[in-house]
């Protein structure tokens, strides 16, 4: 896969995080990289002061380093910043943080060696995974102490993970032929400076939720047929005149997935409900306002993953400038001095990264939200005329009683978890860095919520399943007794009580790998939901 600085897409972050891709660096990148590496080797060289090049850092800033120790500075600071706790951070988010940092140093403003981005990209392609606990950012001076772990692998100090199991780096680095990195001028800040593993965690929310929330999609319409609901609510014309793209294109989705089906025939003329509860009727509304957020997100996290976010940066005074300075076809002597300067901001600040993961916090509460109010519909006879909590022998059996209050938990832990994050700002080393972004904790913390709303529409997913074997020999539709029949290869109807855990294992599974995905995205080339129809 070529890595083209600044020009990321989003299937190409998709394909990191799925599995180790061969990733190889755009040449044209190379030039500017060395063009920005001369004007931080030219500050190293000179006498006056420059933050991360002969400083200390943070509140220590004002302190001068000699020449003599600016490498040892470099190493000090990953060293002391390498002060994580917790479990590791899995795979694929390592992945994405590996070529995030990559593709960022690659820009050109940085200020780096051509050998800190290779070293990157090598320990990528040789599905290496440095050993980054999880926890110990606050999201603002970039993610310091994940990033400081990830460095400290790079330069053969701490540990990796090769086929899942904990080796030293050093070790990792000399069987996949990889020197280990030595660390020149500023590129030690360079490194643990930036959002790379705030946003590949959100990243990895982002593409991890997508299947889920293209089920919950498969799931919400089996339960309008289990219910009996009506198509009505669905028409695009109450939808155009609202005007939100998220709604709208739920409501098509609902559509195509409920059309022809033979139970929402038998009940069009004969049916005495006037209007079906909201968990049924305002799917359009809740998950299409859902959508939107993610979409939303996903436009952020785009960016963010082709942003320059390390401090201090390389600037140059024109373009013109920066691109003579960069012609690798130029003889050095008829290259004009690079021109640029190193201007200390705040790009590593991760807050865009954190308000777009609290939003998708929030979309993914509400997915799970109303998921739970339609299992609890089903179960109610008086709403859904089916038996009482989906079994013909109510009394002797409980059926699908306690599946929901297990849903309602899950909920409920949910509603918790989806506090924001980013308005909770600690200040850090002395005060210097006095606001925070709090982003690294916000994108985590949305693996269990994900965990908690997929559980919550397996759970649906029985209970609907259930509905239907009430309504034979009636069919649903084409997609939706699809998903009915790919439930029952596995897990038969309940006649009568069983233990349940199993099935709701088996049926969340269902719900995150994809098997549900696929029906959705087959019906009609439906495109991916990150794309508005």
């Amino acid at each position: 896969m070529l890595i083209q600085p600044g020009r990321l897409t989003l299937d190409q972050l998709q394909a990191i995080h799925a599995g180790p891709q061969q990733l190889r660096l755009a040449q044209s990148s190379r030039g500017l990289i060395r063009a920005s590496q001369r004007v931080v080797q030219s500050a190293a060289d000179g006498d006056a002061p420059v933050y991360g090049v002969n400083t200390g850092f943070g509140k220590l800033a004002n302190q001068r380093i000699s020449k003599a120790q600016l490498a040892t500075l470099q190493l000090n600071l990953i060293r002391s910043h390498s002060v994580g706790v917790g479990e590791p951070l899995a795979p694929e988010v390592v992945r994405l943080m590996l070529a995030l940092k990559a593709a960022s140093l690659a820009r050109g403003h940085s200020g780096v060696r051509e050998v800190v981005v290779d070293t990157l990209l090598a320990v990528h392609n040789a599905a290496l995974v440095p050993y980054v606990p999880s926890q110990g950012s606050v999201g603002a001076s970039g993610d310091l102490a994940p990033l400081a772990h990830m460095t400290l692998a790079l330069i053969g100090e701490g540990d990796m993970l090769v086929d899942g199991q904990r080796v030293k780096a050093s070790v990792a680095l000399q069987q996949a032929g990889i020197a280990p990195l030595t660390l020149g001028a500023k590129e030690g800040l360079a490194l643990i400076n930036g959002t790379q593993t705030s946003t590949a965690l959100a990243l990895h929310a982002l593409l991890s939720f997508e299947p889920v929330l293209e089920a919950a999609l498969v799931i919400g319409a089996l339960t309008v047929d289990a219910a009996r609901g009506s198509d009505g609510p669905f028409d695009p014309r109450i939808h155009a005149l609202r005007g939100q793209p998220g709604q709208i294109d739920v409501a098509q989705y609902y559509r195509a997935l409920l059309a022809g089906s033979a139970i929402r025939n038998s009940h069009v003329d004969g049916d005495d409900r006037v209007q079906d509860p909201y968990s049924l009727r305002c799917q359009p509304q809740v998950v299409g306002a859902c959508l939107d957020q993610l979409r939303h997100g996903a436009l952020v996290l785009l960016r963010e993953a082709n942003a320059v976010t390390d401090n201090p940066l390389v600037l140059f005074d024109d373009e013109d400038l920066k691109a003579d300075a960069a012609d690798p076809t130029l003889p050095g002597r008829q290259r004009r001095p690079p021109g640029g300067e190193l201007i200390s901001g705040g790009n590593f600040h991760a807050e865009p990264v954190a308000l777009a993961a609290d939003g998708m916090a929030l979309a993914i509460a509400e997915v799970g939200a109303i998921a739970e109010r339609r299992i609890a519909m089903l179960i109610d006879s008086g709403v859904s005329r089916l038996p009482p909590f989906l079994t013909a022998d109510a009394g002797l059996n409980s059926g699908f009683m306690i599946a929901h209050v297990t849903a309602a938990a899950l909920a409920s832990e949910n509603k918790s978890l989806a506090h924001p994050a980013s308005v909770d700002s600690l200040p850090t080393s002395a005060n210097q860095e006095d606001h925070v972004s709090m982003a690294t904790f916000a994108a985590r913390r949305l693996q269990p919520m994900i965990r908690n709303t997929a559980n919550i529409l397996a759970i649906e997913l029985l209970a609907a399943a259930q509905g239907i074997e009430f309504l034979r020999p009636l069919q649903s539709s084409t997609a939706l007794e699809q998903a009915h029949a790919l439930l029952r290869r596995q897990i038969p109807a309940m006649s009568e009580d069983r233990f349940l855990a199993p099935d709701i294992e088996h049926a969340s599974t269902l719900v995150r790998n994809g098997s549900l995905s696929r029906i959705f995205r087959s019906l009609a080339n439906l495109p991916r939901l990150w794309t508005p129809v």
